[in-house]
C-alpha cells in the first residue's frame, strides 16, 4: 500500500528506460485503484499483477476485485495468499486456494506465497508449514504451467533479516522435491519458484547463484532505483 500517482510514474519512468536483461520477466504490482495508470504507461514487454483477488466472479462482496474485472484491465498476474494476507487478513490456506483456482479458471497467471513465521522456524516447523501450504494449493491445480510459487520466509518480510543463500536454496530445493514427489517432475522442473523476503541490490546477486532460486517477490526495494540492479542480478 504504496505510493500515488506522481510517484509511481517516476518508478516507471526508471524502469521503462532502464536497460532490463531479456531473459527476465519483469512484473510490477501497484495498488489496485494504480493498476490502469500502470498497465498504460508501463512498456508492454513488463507485466503488471494486482496484489490480491476474490474467488468469485461478480456479486455483493464490496471492496473486492474479481481475476475477470482485472482481466478487463489487461492485467495478467496476481499475487495471491502473501504473508500479510494470511496474517493480518487471516485467509486460510483452503481460502487462498480456492482463489488460485479462480483466477487460473480465468487464465490469470498466480505468483502464489507460502513461507513460515519466526517462531514456526525456530520450532523446526519450516518443511511442515510449507507443505501444508503446498498441499492445500495443489489440490486445487491441474495445470500449474501459469504459476509461480513465491517463497517468502515471514521473519524476513522488511524486518531487514535475510535467509542467508543456503537457507533460502534448502527450502527451495525442498519445495521443488515437494512438487516432484506429489505433482510431477514436470511440474517440478518447469514451476519458477522465487524467493522474497528483504531482496535488495545487496544481496539480489548472491540468492541469483543458487540452482533453485528462479527469482524474486521483491517488496521495499521496488520502491528504489535499485529494483533495475535486481532486475539484472543473474547476469
Amino acid at each position: 500500500m504504496n505510493g500515488t500517482k506522481v510517484f509511481l510514474q517516476n518508478l516507471l519512468d526508471n524502469l521503462n528506460s532502464g536497460q532490463l536483461d531479456s531473459n527476465v520477466e519483469v512484473v510490477v504490482a501497484p495498488p489496485a485503484i494504480y493498476l490502469d495508470q500502470v498497465r498504460k504507461s508501463a512498456r508492454k514487454d513488463i507485466g503488471v499483477a494486482a496484489q490480491n483477488a476474490f474467488n468469485v466472479t461478480s456479486g455483493a462482496y464490496t471492496g473486492e476485485i474479481s481475476p475477470e474485472q482485472l482481466k478487463d484491465l489487461d492485467i495478467d498476474w496476481v499475487i495471491l495468499g502473501h504473508s500479510e494476507r494470511r496474517e493480518i487478513f487471516k485467509e486460510s490456506d483452503e481460502f487462498i486456494a480456492s482463489k488460485v483456482a479462480h483466477a487460473l479458471k480465468v487464465d490469470m497467471k498466480v505468483i502464489v506465497c507460502i513461507g513460515e513465521k519466526l517462531e514456526e522456524r525456530e520450532s523446526g516447523k519450516t518443511f511442515e508449514v510449507v507443505t501444508r501450504q503446498l498441499a492445500a494449493i495443489s489440490k486445487e491445480i491441474s495445470d500449474w504451467s501459469n504459476v509461480v510459487i513465491a517463497y517468502e520466509p515471514v521473519w524476513a518480510i522488511g524486518t531487514g533479516k535475510v535467509a542467508t543463500p543456503e537457507q533460502a536454496q534448502e527450502v527451495h530445493a525442498y519445495i521443488r522435491k515437494w512438487l516432484k514427489e506429489n505433482v510431477s517432475e514436470q511440474v517440478a522442473e518447469n514451476t519458477r519458484v522465487i524467493y522474497g523476503g528483504s531482496v535488495n541490490g545487496a544481496n539480489a546477486a548472491k540468492l541469483a547463484k543458487q540452482p533453485d532460486i528462479d527469482g524474486f517477490l521483491v517488496g521495499g526495494a521496488s520502491l528504489k532505483p535499485e529494483f533495475v540492479t535486481i532486475v539484472n542480478s543473474r547476469v
